[in-house]
């Protein structure tokens, strides 16, 4: 019984300890991330930019969907294995720029992506950057320390390149 009291102490005083260094680390960051792509910039920007395929072209998805209009702008669901995210469009520059927010206050984190599509020698280039806020302390704390800010923005240019059945390597 003192082991299990013991242990259950450790878990508190360490959950305890992340929530305190993440209530001083800032709700607010900004990461970006890029990579090379062997396509014409407007390619890439036409299955970014499907908000509702049959097939979502990012691994991390089970489906897309089409929501109604919210004041004026387009809307769209992201259905995960963990859970279901609303974005709206901000801004919308066939080809060249597409703003996406989290449409969802009572998320625990939110913010913005920027996709930047841009012609590149070879082809184009893509650059995602995140303005993003996470609202937990303990999520500011893994967010910043386990997880990092960059691995979904990562997984998303992976994906998008094996979408044309390219190997890309995302990149500051």
């Amino acid at each position: 019984m003192k082991w299990l009291l013991l242990i259950l102490g450790l878990l508190a005083a360490v959950v305890a300890l992340m929530a305190l260094i993440g209530a001083f680390l800032p709700r607010a960051h900004r990461a970006s991330r890029a990579a090379a792509f062997r396509q014409a910039p407007g390619a890439l920007y036409a299955v970014v930019r499907d908000f509702a395929p049959a097939t979502p072209w990012q691994s991390d998805l089970l489906r897309a969907e089409r929501l109604p209009l919210r004041d004026g702008r387009v809307c769209f669901r992201e259905v995960g294995r963990h859970r279901a995210i609303d974005y709206v469009v901000l801004a919308d520059q066939p080809g060249e720029r597409l703003v996406l927010k989290i449409a969802d206050e009572s998320l625990p984190f939110g913010g913005t992506w920027t996709y930047d599509f841009a012609p590149a020698p070879d082809g184009a280039s893509v650059r995602i950057t995140e303005d993003g806020e996470v609202k937990n302390a303990i999520f500011r704390f893994l967010a910043r320390f386990v997880f990092g800010y960059t691995g979904s923005m990562d997984g998303r240019l992976r994906d998008l390149g094996s979408r044309f059945g390219e190997t890309v390597v995302p990149r500051d």
